[in-house]
């Protein structure tokens, strides 16, 4: 009766079971998972955000496929100020960044066509691509210290059936940036094979440190068909306001065919509320305050996380560039799931194990920079003290 598309494994994971068993019995959980950032502490200025919806406009319904003028000119703006122009005929909007993936999986691919995405990566794509009935082919990224992708895998891994190549920018959870020889080397294999790149920048504003070798937006291709997606969620720490975006770049012609077909597929849902789309402006002036604040907290905790780290310590955290999360390696005595299971059971600590992002080996775990501070470094001393 129903569709195969929604034919997934949804019995609960071992440690999903013992989280609820837990919280049941009511432990004090160090959850160093917290992705929310509506619970993570922060202070928000409500007043403003809660007046920007007071816009009289918003009373009366414009439907258009793009999104408002005033909506995507906001867009175009934020990227003015980090120095990238882009026109707001290249914008379109969509409620996030998950609906921007569902509108270009349509856009690109026809039923059992192939997207390459990255590994290690957040697990989201191979549910966004089912509900398109297309298929996710994972491409390698490798680690000498810095993570960097392996071009080599990702060329084996196209086939005939590839549309699209999903890059994270910085990846989550490696933190990992596209550095600009990167960049010109995707564009070249893009452009070759005639396939779309797919960048998700949601975590850009989020970096540690200066690297003049980082690519922050492919907003700015020329050489091929190139999506930049991002929206408030992370930028401003506003999930729950559902308003998201993307740019189309690349070749002319290629852009304007694009953005017809998108209009197309966005006519046909309406889904962006109108009072989201007039509030965006000061929800993104408001949204900067929450950004600084996430900011200073994510840094940080990683300082924190690297300052407990000692030099003996059988634990290493490898680099990270930016976005909210680290990674840190542990001994392979005991599976990541083992290992987190142990956590969770005997220390009350919730990390996520390395398999959830499909990092090819083991041992793993991530965290969350955007727990409370006193959360964190509690959490990651009980970790670190279980390994030892």
């Amino acid at each position: 009766m129903f569709s195969s598309r929604l034919d997934w494994d949804l019995k609960p994971n071992r440690l999903s079971v013992l989280l609820e068993s837990k919280r049941r019995a009511g432990a004090e959980i160090l959850d160093l998972t917290e992705s929310n950032p509506t619970r993570a502490g922060f202070s928000y200025p409500a007043g403003r955000i809660l007046g920007a919806f007071a816009d009289p406009s918003s009373l009366v319904y414009e439907p258009l496929p793009a999104g408002l003028r005033k909506a995507r000119e906001t867009a175009a703006a934020y990227y003015a100020a980090r120095g990238q122009a882009v026109e707001p005929e290249r914008i379109l909007i969509t409620t996030s960044t998950s609906e921007s993936y569902g509108y270009l999986f349509k856009l690109l691919a026809d039923p059992g066509d192939e997207i390459l995405a990255p590994r290690p990566s957040y697990p989201l794509f191979e549910f966004l691509a089912g509900l398109e009935s297309v298929t996710i082919v994972q491409y390698g990224l490798v680690y000498d210290g810095r993570w960097s992708i392996d071009f080599h895998a990702l060329e084996s891994a196209a086939g005939p059936r590839t549309r699209a190549i999903v890059v994270v920018n910085p990846n989550n959870p490696t933190g990992s940036f596209l550095k600009r020889h990167e960049l010109d080397r995707l564009v070249e294999i893009a452009a070759r094979r005639n396939l779309a790149i797919i960048s998700d920048e949601v975590f850009a504003d989020f970096t540690f440190g200066p690297d003049e070798r980082r690519v922050t937006t492919l907003a700015g291709v020329e050489g091929a068909l190139a999506f930049s997606l991002s929206g408030l969620s992370k930028i401003a720490g506003l999930p729950q306001m559902k308003l998201g975006w993307m740019v189309v770049s690349g070749p002319r012609e290629l852009r304007r065919r694009a953005v017809e077909r998108l209009e197309l597929i966005a006519d046909t849902y309406l889904s962006v509320g109108t009072p989201v789309q007039h509030a965006f402006p000061k929800l993104l002036e408001a949204g900067a305050e929450i950004r600084d604040a996430i900011a200073r907290r994510v840094r940080e905790n990683l300082e924190a996380l690297r300052c407990a780290i000692a030099p003996d310590s059988p634990c290493r955290a490898l680099d990270v560039e930016g976005g909210w999360y680290a990674t840190i390696r542990a001994p392979r005595t005991h599976s990541e799931e083992e290992w987190t299971l142990r956590l969770l059971e005997e220390d009350n600590v919730l990390v996520q194990p390395g398999f959830f992002f499909d990092f090819e080996s083991e041992a793993y775990f991530v965290l969350s920079l955007l727990a409370q501070p006193d959360v964190f470094r509690e959490g990651t001393r009980r970790l670190l003290a279980k390994v030892r």
